[in-house]
């Protein structure tokens, strides 16, 4: 196994913590939830596919060629899924020049919390200093922050908050069957936060901020992707079970019409969109959504070689690392998708 120290993604800041406006639509205003700041945390300890090739019958050839994978994060025993939300969170506030006072609500997405209750999002709140608002998690799978990016957008909208982190952290190295080579390899920790902010704007696709979300799901396809117990059984805690090929089926169709539905609804084409930050699952599937929207490669954010899949903390990650390092700028148009157990689905428009 490597070990390595990985600071905190941050980004650079986007707008001012304090901007906000009439929650009303007269008079040509309409108030959007704007970018204020992006981060993300990902644990010290890094395992390659070298390393799970010597306990596993695999090999780093394997793994690549059919997810894209070399590496992945774990955690260490104190790398908590609060922890590293709150590490998150605190550079995505540092990026947007904001303190824990701005905050209004937090909503985490998450699928490994670390108690049934309360609630990860509360214990964050509480390691960040946060005294006021509200705080609470929100389970979709690995469509989790695109779901609790819509809820945090409505709260914005209807004027019930000003400032809301949005966060994605999960620790999927304790639902996995580590002698599963069909799923253990695809799988890392992480966690990746937004700060939003209300804002004002006509309501044209050409202001900042979250132009619109779209999110849908179906149950009659839960078995595909879940974890066979619940965190409230002692006799069976559940590892992750999934049937890759149905849910690599369903993930390029789902995906492809959520993409498509998020434009429409925008009047926006494929080639109005400046960068895809999808789910980062497989980059087979990352390619194919790149293709749909005929774009190049060097416009699509891949972590998946590096982070493998964090579930609801790959899209913030990606977000984060790629505002950092300045690929993404203010103005630019930025599409997010993501499925997930459940199944689940969806797909959000941002204007940086």
């Amino acid at each position: 196994m490597n070990d390595e120290t990985v600071p905190a993604l941050s980004a650079a800041p986007l707008l001012p913590p304090h901007v906000f406006a009439d929650q009303s639509s007269r008079g040509g205003v309409a108030v959007r939830a704007l970018l204020a700041g992006a981060g993300g945390y990902l644990p010290r300890r890094i395992v390659t596919n070298d390393d799970l090739a010597a306990r596993l019958e695999t090999s780093d050839a394997w793994i690549a060629a059919r997810t894209g994978i070399r590496q992945r994060h774990i955690a260490e025993p104190d790398e908590t899924a609060t922890f590293m939300g709150a590490t998150a969170s605190r550079a995505a506030l540092t990026a947007a020049g904001a303190v824990p006072k701005d905050v209004d609500a937090l909503i985490v997405a998450t699928s490994t919390p670390d108690e049934a209750f309360p609630a990860t999002a509360v214990r964050i709140q509480h390691a960040l200093g946060i005294a006021h608002g509200f705080a609470f998690d929100l389970s979709a799978a690995c469509s989790g922050f695109i779901y609790a990016l819509g809820v945090a957008d409505a709260l914005i909208r209807t004027g019930q908050a000003r400032g809301a982190l949005v966060i994605g952290t999960e620790v999927y190295s304790r639902i996995l069957d580590w002698q599963d080579r069909g799923t253990c390899v695809l799988f890392g920790d992480g966690a990746g936060a937004v700060f939003l902010t209300a804002g004002a704007g006509s309501g044209a696709s050409t202001d900042r901020g979250l132009l619109s979300t779209h999110l849908h799901s179906d149950g009659a396809f839960g078995d595909l992707l879940s974890v066979d117990g619940a965190v409230g059984r002692r006799d069976r805690p559940g590892v992750l079970l999934m049937n890759g090929r149905e849910v690599f089926r369903h993930a390029v169709a789902r995906m492809a019409e959520a993409v498509d539905e998020a434009l429409a609804a925008n009047h926006l084409t494929h080639e109005d969109v400046d960068w895809l930050v999808p789910h980062q699952a497989n980059l087979r599937i990352i390619d194919a959504m790149g293709r749909r929207l005929h774009l190049p490669t060097e416009r699509v954010v891949v972590t998946v070689d590096r982070h493998a899949n964090t579930s609801a903390a790959s899209i913030p990650l990606a977000l984060a690392e790629a505002l950092a390092d300045g690929r993404i700028r203010p103005g630019q148009l930025v599409l997010m998708e993501a499925l997930g157990g459940g199944l689940t689905w969806g797909s959000a428009l941002l204007r940086v």
